[in-house]
């Protein structure tokens, strides 16, 4: 049997969509932004073209992502972000694929069946989710299956996803509203409070990404940059060091270490011993602000690393779990959760 319907894996991620399609790896990864027209709500642009955007539109133009926080704050634009993205890996058009999202572990029953229908919506012949947390330790490589104690840190743009899996399921985990969006929003506040400028999230995504750290670095760096002066109202150009970054820093990344040290407080002794010989994988983009994984060594006394590639790790393993599509009983829809559910 020929399967031109070849299936697809997507993250679905608050910042961005990587799918990943089987036999050929991830072949899209763009913002999650579209621009739609006000008055005709037509679909301008997605993604990459869409996220330019942002910030800098005209009254009739609204550039929006439709995911806030992991979960879909915009169901009619998420169909249509999906439906465009679908469109542009799959060749035949007769042929429906099947299609495994990769959800928050925290997602509701309500916000599960929210993403099924924007899949079916899509154009997808099937639709499974898996979890975050699994997805990030399939791609980093680990073999879930057996039953030993490992610890995955997924950060991603709207969710932080902390999570215990042992035997292919998940045994304890926690997902907070505290990622790389809520970095971004902490450097907006700070230097707003500190320098009296006021600067756009572009900036301060640049700020988290080139010098922003969670730990000290070995050297002090700097970066200059511009905003609006919050009293004159005129444009202002200002250095802002990385130990500054530490502070804004501070309070969304002690909320992630909390996270963590409340799922390993939930977590059965055996599992944290091995937890403590396999060590922390770290996934996600917001896992590469500088230090991050030193941070989270210096609290829990567990060697820490950051995955390969970690903002790829969720769509890899997403596409990984593609191969085991043949073996899901109809109707299993959130993989790790489910199959415990269903024994």
């Amino acid at each position: 049997m020929f399967n031109f319907s070849r299936d697809i894996g997507i993250d679905l991620g608050t910042a961005s969509i990587l799918v990943y399609v089987k036999g050929k790896g991830v072949v899209l990864r763009e913002p999650s932004v579209v621009a739609i027209d006000k008055n005709s709500s037509k679909l301008l642009k997605v993604g990459m073209d869409a996220q330019k955007m942002l910030g800098r539109t005209p009254g009739n133009i609204v550039a929006m992502r439709p995911l806030r926080e992991g979960v879909i704050s915009d169901y009619d634009m998420t169909e249509r972000m999906l439906k465009e993205f679908i469109r542009k890996v799959t060749t035949f058009r007769i042929f429906k694929p099947r299609v495994i999202i990769c959800v928050p572990s925290g997602i509701t029953e309500v916000e599960e069946r929210a993403v099924i229908d924007a899949g079916i919506q899509a154009g997808a012949r099937r639709v499974y989710l898996i979890e975050e947390p699994v997805a990030a330790a399939i791609g980093a490589g680990i073999d879930i299956s057996k039953p030993d104690g490992h610890m995955i840190v997924d950060i991603g743009g709207g969710t932080s996803d902390i999570a215990v899996i042992s035997l292919s399921g998940v045994v304890e985990s926690d997902s907070i509203k505290i990622a790389g969006d809520q970095f971004d929003e902490a450097v907006v506040k700070y230097i707003r409070r500190k320098h009296s400028v006021l600067i756009g999230e572009r900036t301060a995504e640049e700020l988290k990404m080139s010098i922003g750290c969670v730990f000290p670095r070995p050297e002090e760096e700097s970066m200059e940059i511009k905003g609006r002066c919050l009293m004159t109202g005129l444009p202002r150009t200002f250095t802002v060091t990385s130990s500054e970054m530490i502070e804004a820093f501070e309070e969304p990344a002690q909320r992630i270490l909390e996270a963590i040290h409340g799922v390993l407080e939930r977590t059965p002794p055996e599992l944290v011993a091995d937890i403590s010989t396999n060590g922390i994988v770290m996934t996600g983009g917001g896992s590469l602000v500088w230090g991050f994984d030193k941070l989270i060594e210096s609290h829990t006394g567990i060697t820490t690393n950051v995955a390969e590639d970690a903002i790829s790790c969720v769509a890899y393993g997403t596409g990984k779990s593609l191969d085991s599509l043949d073996e899901l009983v109809d109707g299993t829809l959130n993989l790790s959760r489910r199959k415990q559910m269903n024994g």
